[in-house]
């Protein structure tokens, strides 16, 4: 496995925020973290990318204890992209994607061309190469949210987590961008809002609620009917999509 939490507890003050939370990622494949707002998900995010600490249990990457790891040592292999993540606004689209090469880098290294690749490859990736020499201030909210996951990209993570990525997205980025991490050949935690979404591209889920786990698995065997009525207190009907053999959901009216 490539991300383990074991029994993970954290706080703010005298509130329980995370509540005893285990599970394990499978190595390369996407895990889709549910749960309605409050429940915990954008805590668990900043105690895997090792911004903050629990206050009990473990988390380890590849069986290496995250709390024993450097901070330059986690950067090298962990990309996180907040969901309101700031930039200078004086840089341009380019220069924030180059940011994700640093954690490769020496104070002594110069830029070479294995840098300049990754830099062009994250932008193709992410749709922003006719982008890349604009300024941050001119961009969209979406496009600001594609110029932050082109620099993830650009970091060359063995584990990339996402807040809430597809924010600010119109429909064809949402589907590109689900396409894209989908299919990239690394271990990746995000968390979602759109439960179809989470369904057709997941491999994994894990559903919280009230700082703790509710169910963990495949989408078939978590996305059920009294799910939805118990955790996010919806009607729906959920059914096997013709299209690609995923549970989809249908909302009642």
């Amino acid at each position: 496995m490539s991300i383990k939490a074991d029994n993970i507890t954290w706080k703010i003050g005298a509130k329980i925020v995370l509540d005893g939370v285990s599970f394990e990622a499978p190595a390369g494949k996407l895990l889709g973290l549910l749960g309605p707002n409050g429940s915990g998900k954008t805590s668990l995010l900043r105690l895997l990318a090792g911004l903050k600490r629990p206050n009990s249990g473990r988390i380890t990457l590849e069986q290496q204890d995250l709390q024993r790891m450097s901070r330059r040592s986690i950067a090298r292999r962990v990309a996180f992209v907040e969901q309101h993540a700031t930039t200078n606004a004086n840089l341009k689209v380019i220069d924030v994607v180059k940011l994700g090469r640093f954690p490769h880098r020496s104070m002594f290294s110069g830029w070479t061309p294995a840098d300049d690749d990754a830099v062009e490859d994250a932008l193709e990736r992410t749709g922003m190469m006719g982008k890349r020499a604009d300024s941050w201030q001119s961009l969209s909210g979406g496009e600001k949210q594609r110029t932050h996951i082109a620099r993830a990209l650009a970091q060359a993570p063995k584990e990339l987590i996402l807040d809430e990525p597809t924010n600010h997205l119109d429909v064809q980025h949402q589907i590109g961008l689900m396409r894209l991490i989908a299919g990239l050949p690394v271990t990746s935690i995000i968390a979602l809002h759109d439960l179809n979404h989470a369904a057709m591209f997941c491999d994994q889920l894990i559903v919280m609620q009230r700082g703790a786990v509710v169910i963990s698995g495949p989408p078939e065997d978590v996305l059920t009917e009294d799910l939805l009525r118990d955790v996010f207190t919806i009607e729906a009907r959920v059914e096997l999509s013709p299209y690609h053999g995923r549970p989809h959901i249908h909302y009642l009216r």
